[in-house]
């Protein structure tokens, strides 16, 4: 018997990710989109900084723009091609009513069924969180809220954007709660979307291999759920 039941998306048709920085979806998450995309379903992603701050060698100004191509190149990979990055500072991202503004917005004028975002806790299986990563996490939660009140963020309202309800919450790299089955060929495009990072990547001499991380991710959480490959999630009802 299977110890991490299937989560059953069959009932999804809008998936918005919302996550802090390039390359944040493509720990194992891309690898889901590539199935829903492939299922026809509608994906978006919104990143809330450029990562502009994520590689030590090169200055803000140059890797903001190169970590937008390389998360581009991600997308198509995997399906998507509905990506919105914002400006809010990298490494310096705070849950305050400016970032769940933006996130509401997007959520109004998207109007997802499911929202995606990684884990927010302060611990993590590997370690301790990285502070945007926290903070995109805890916005995003308000946020989902928020886009849901009429009598928030009124000035949406008056644009024209009505009030929105996200029914779900899918959280990656949390202890899971149900497992998304996935296929050879939506691992290896998860692989793939990893490896488009690749300026980032050769700055992290000591960054796992994407193939071998991602697939024994896909892998380990298969045979946990009873199937070849998964993706591990903690599932949360708003």
């Amino acid at each position: 018997m299977a110890d991490l039941p299937l989560f059953d998306d069959s009932d999804l048709s809008r998936i918005l990710c919302i996550v802090a920085h390039p390359d944040d979806m493509e720990y194992g998450a891309s690898a889901a989109v590539a199935k829903w995309t492939g299922e026809g379903k509608t994906v978006a992603y919104l990143l809330l900084t450029h990562g502009e701050a994520g590689i030590r060698n090169l200055p803000p100004v140059e890797v903001g723009p190169l970590r937008a191509e390389e998360q581009a190149s991600a997308c198509r990979i995997v399906g998507v091609s509905d990506l919105e990055i914002l400006d809010f500072p990298d490494g310096l991202l705070e849950p305050d009513q400016a970032v769940r503004h933006a996130i509401a917005k997007r959520i109004r004028e998207f109007r997802p069924d499911a929202v995606m975002m990684t884990n927010w806790r302060l611990e993590v299986p590997w370690g301790l969180n990285h502070v945007d990563h926290r903070a995109a996490g805890v916005a995003a939660i308000d946020a989902i809220r928020d886009a849901d009140n009429p009598w928030l963020f009124t000035d949406l309202g008056n644009a024209g954007l009505a009030a929105w309800k996200a029914e779900k919450l899918l959280v990656t790299g949390a202890q899971p709660t149900s497992a998304i089955e996935l296929s050879a060929d939506d691992v290896a495009k998860g692989v793939e979307s990893l490896k488009a990072h690749t300026v980032y990547l050769e700055a992290l001499p000591d960054h796992p291999d994407p193939n071998e991380m991602i697939t024994d991710i896909c892998s380990t959480t298969g045979r946990e759920a009873g199937v070849a490959y998964a993706l591990p999630i903690e599932v949360i009802d708003m």
